[in-house]
C-alpha cells in the first residue's frame, strides 16, 4: 500500500485543454483506424461493433470521423497555437546524448533506466509526435480530398496517400497506447499524465522526463517562496 506522502508526491504534465484535445484526438483516430481497416478487409457488407452500436454504415462513420478528426485539429490549431508551436519546436529539438538515449532505451523499457535528456519530451517522444502529426495531416487532407474530389488522377493519388498515412501511422498508434498504458515497467504510471487531473507521480515523472520534473520543482518553489516584507 502507498504511504500518503507518495500520493501527495505527484506533479501536473498536462493541463485540462490539452487532455480534452488528445480525448477527442485519440477518440476520433481509434475510430478511424477501426473502421478503416474493417472496410480495407472487404467487411463493408459486415457491420462492426462499433457501426452496430451507434447504428451507422461503417463508411459513413468513417468520413463522420474523418470530418470529426478535421475540426478536432482545426480547434486545437485555433485556440491552441501556442501549445502547437511549442508542441512542433520541442519535437525537433536535437542533443547529441539523443544516440545515447536510443542505445539504452531498449532496457530501459523493462529496467527504467532511461538516458538522461533534457526536454519536455525524451528522444523517443519527439519522433513519435512529428511522426504523428506528418501523417495525421496527410490523412485528414487526403480524406477531404476522396470525399470532396470524384475520379480523376487526383482521386488515385489522395487514395494512395490515404491508405499509405494509414499504414505507416497504424503500428506507431499502437506503439503509442502500449507505452502510454503503463504496461511496460519502464513506463509504468505514465498514463496518469493524460487522464484524471493529468498528475502523476514525481517518481514516474523523474524517470521519464527528469529535468522536466527538475524545472518543475523549480518554479513551483519560486511560486511558493514567501515575498519579502518592505523595510
Amino acid at each position: 500500500m502507498e504511504s500518503t506522502t507518495e500520493r501527495e508526491a505527484s506533479v501536473e504534465r498536462n493541463n485540462q485543454r490539452t487532455r480534452w484535445f488528445h480525448a477527442g484526438s485519440y477518440m476520433t483516430v481509434l475510430g478511424l483506424l477501426l473502421t478503416g481497416w474493417w472496410l480495407w478487409t472487404g467487411q463493408e457488407g459486415r457491420p462492426s461493433v462499433l457501426s452496430r452500436v451507434i447504428r451507422i454504415s461503417d463508411t459513413d462513420l468513417h468520413t463522420y470521423l474523418g470530418w470529426g478528426l478535421a475540426a478536432v485539429a482545426g480547434i486545437g490549431v485555433v485556440l491552441g497555437w501556442r501549445a502547437a508551436v511549442t508542441l512542433i519546436r520541442d519535437s525537433v529539438r536535437y542533443r547529441r546524448g539523443d544516440l545515447a538515449w536510443f542505445v539504452r532505451w531498449p532496457r530501459a523499457l523493462v529496467t527504467g533506466r532511461f538516458g538522461r535528456h533534457d526536454g519536455h519530451f525524451d528522444p523517443g517522444q519527439r519522433i513519435a509526435n512529428l511522426a504523428m502529426i506528418l501523417l495525421l495531416v496527410a490523412l485528414i487532407v487526403s480524406g477531404i480530398g476522396l470525399v470532396t474530389v470524384s475520379g480523376g488522377p487526383a482521386f488515385g493519388w489522395f487514395g494512395r496517400i490515404h491508405r499509405w498515412a494509414t499504414y505507416l501511422l497504424t503500428p506507431i498508434v499502437i506503439g503509442h497506447i502500449l507505452v502510454a498504458s503503463g504496461v511496460l515497467p519502464g513506463y509504468r504510471g505514465v498514463w496518469r499524465s493524460m487522464h484524471f487531473g493529468g498528475r502523476l507521480r514525481e517518481r514516474d515523472a523523474g524517470r521519464v522526463w527528469p529535468v522536466w520534473l527538475a524545472r518543475q520543482r523549480q518554479d513551483e518553489a519560486m511560486r511558493n517562496k514567501t515575498p519579502q516584507q518592505p523595510e
